[in-house]
């Protein structure tokens, strides 16, 4: 029988459904933990050949790269990755397309009705081209698929994608993103009480939700440019008893007044945009901040800088074979500087693995954390 949903608006999987998925997440598992720790060994037989021919063993990611990239062993693990990639991908469209409708109807239901929060669209919002012109994910469509009217296909399917890309590890309600960017910042900061919360690019909802839980008298709002994933967060909130504002804006530029905020946060959310839209978020965060608020971006754990040179290069697999093209740049950009340059006092900047936090996926670290804060006697 299928397994229970962790919420209402939650996917329904057929018996099927389940347990094809289970299948996939199996493969996953096999990739990752048998597979890809051979490749290390056939790395470390073929690197005698480079040094032989160049006098020193490789220095860079591309290099590493040379050495392993052609070999068979490679090759495979990094076709099968991919291939069970695809397989998910597929798998999670043709099961939240079968109840498209349902889902589109629950989500309007719960909007017309009277409850908590709010959630405004803006139809001629313009999508920058770091997102318009990628199928992130290897997701046809990414975030933006609209199947109908008032459609949350593609919010749901993503729910759905992270608990089978993950292997469930993230929580039932996948929100160990959020839930590590609250423990951080109750240890960081200790007696910091936010009254009004930012999440950029906050897709369906499921990291914005920790800090409505943590502060429930604080003011949530979710951004994002996606209106099928704010359609879905909205509904998925008010469903799950949490009070958040969603709207349909860019992180770059959101339309709130200076100094309007005590925290703003985000979750893998800088290694889908461009080194430029980087730098105008970093400064849209520094304008948004009131003295004494706190920027905070929850990241995938690979930053190349401190990895060796094969490790380097298997951590850009994703930028090389899932559509991730800002992957690599992020973890060999300066950040620190970055956030200077928006305004903010280079002694106030953080960066660093919260190893008290929960574990993300890739390669089984903590999650990287960036952020700073704002001067307590700073203007707007």
């Amino acid at each position: 029988m299928p397994r229970d949903a962790p919420h209402p608006m939650f996917p329904r999987q057929s018996a099927e459904e389940q347990s094809r998925h289970d299948f996939y997440k199996d493969l996953k598992q096999l990739v990752v933990a048998d597979v890809k720790p051979r490749i290390a060994e056939r790395y470390a037989s073929l690197k005698p050949g480079f040094v032989a021919a160049h006098g020193r063993e490789p220095a860079s990611a591309d290099e590493a790269g040379s050495v392993i990239g052609p070999d068979p062993a490679y090759r495979w693990y990094s076709a099968l990755a991919r291939a069970q990639h695809e397989l998910y991908v597929d798998s999670t469209a043709e099961c939240v397309e079968r109840q498209a409708g349902m889902l589109s109807d629950g989500c309007r239901a719960i909007r017309d009705e009277a409850g908590t929060g709010s959630l405004h669209l803006d139809p001629e919002l313009p999508c920058p081209p770091y997102q318009a012109d990628v199928d992130v994910h290897c997701v046809p469509g990414g975030y933006f698929t609209e199947l109908g009217e008032d459609d949350v296909y593609a919010a749901a399917r993503y729910e759905l994608g992270i608990s089978l890309y993950t292997l469930g590890r993230h929580g039932a309600m996948n929100d160990s993103k959020g839930q590590t960017g609250v423990a951080f910042l109750r240890e960081r900061f200790p007696g910091f009480a936010p009254r009004r919360i930012l999440d950029l690019g906050c897709t369906c909802g499921n990291s914005t939700l920790p800090y409505a839980e943590a502060w429930p008298d604080a003011e949530v709002h979710g951004i994002d440019l996606s209106a099928p994933a704010l359609r879905y967060a909205h509904a998925r909130a008010r469903l799950l008893g949490r009070p958040v504002h969603f709207r349909q804006v860019s992180a770059e530029a959101t339309g709130y007044e200076p100094a309007s905020f005590d925290l703003v946060v985000s979750h893998i959310l800088l290694h889908e945009v461009s080194a430029a839209a980087l730098r105008r978020i970093f400064a849209e965060c520094h304008r948004l901040l009131q003295g004494g608020g706190v920027m905070l971006h929850v990241e995938v754990p690979v930053r190349n800088a401190q990895l060796g040179p094969f490790d380097r290069f298997l951590a850009d697999w994703e930028t090389e074979n899932n559509n991730e093209p800002f992957w690599r740049a992020l973890h060999e950009m300066d950040l620190p500087a970055a956030a200077a340059a928006a305004g903010f006092d280079p002694s106030q900047v953080f960066d660093t693995d919260f190893e008290r936090g929960a574990r993300a996926f890739i390669n089984d670290r903590p999650w990287w954390l960036f952020g700073a804060r704002r001067g307590a006697g700073a203007a707007p």
